[in-house]
């Protein structure tokens, strides 16, 4: 069951606080403020604490403003976080569905929340598009498959501009 988080709202802005003081703790994610991942890839969203006394006593992550359930039905769901001068916790959710799209956020216990927003595609679009863990490799083969054609197009177009014309 996940349980409604009303301290946290939608952040005016998805870019990373900008301390008054470089002493004062920054939090991000890393790849926002829009992350574009294929329907059945994993999501790999990893939040970073920067410049804080103490690494956070906990970081909550939570979906559309409701805390993020570990033992939901949905299953493949996990948390790694790693505490020290700069604490990273990776939220993994293995096969997207539409339904994981929306604003997550991060919220630290001691330093301001951060959010992103996730957008799982049901086809494949350019990797121009993909800012996160999902398929990077087959995106960048479709980015190939789209620019070929055109170079090979240009290249003809020079080479008979070359021979064509009179020396």
């Amino acid at each position: 069951m996940e349980e409604n988080l009303d301290k946290f709202h939608e952040p005016s802005t998805f870019r990373a606080q900008t301390p008054s003081n470089v002493n004062e703790p920054i939090t991000e994610i890393a790849g926002g403020p829009d992350l574009f991942i294929n329907k059945g890839s994993t999501i790999n969203l990893t939040c970073l604490v920067r410049h804080a006394p103490e690494p956070p006593t906990s970081m909550i992550w939570s979906h559309d403003e409701h805390a993020i359930n570990f033992d939901s039905p949905r299953g493949g769901i996990s948390l790694v976080t790693e505490k020290g001068s700069v604490t990273t916790s990776r939220l993994l959710i293995q096969k997207a569905i539409q339904k994981d799209s929306g604003l997550y956020t991060c919220a630290p216990t001691n330093a301001e929340p951060y959010s992103v927003r996730v957008h799982i595609l049901n086809e494949e679009h350019p990797a121009a598009m993909h800012h996160g863990s999902g398929d990077r490799i087959g995106g960048s083969i479709l980015l190939f498959e789209l620019l070929l054609p055109a170079v090979l197009f240009i290249r003809t177009i020079f080479l008979n501009v070359i021979l064509v014309s009179p020396m």
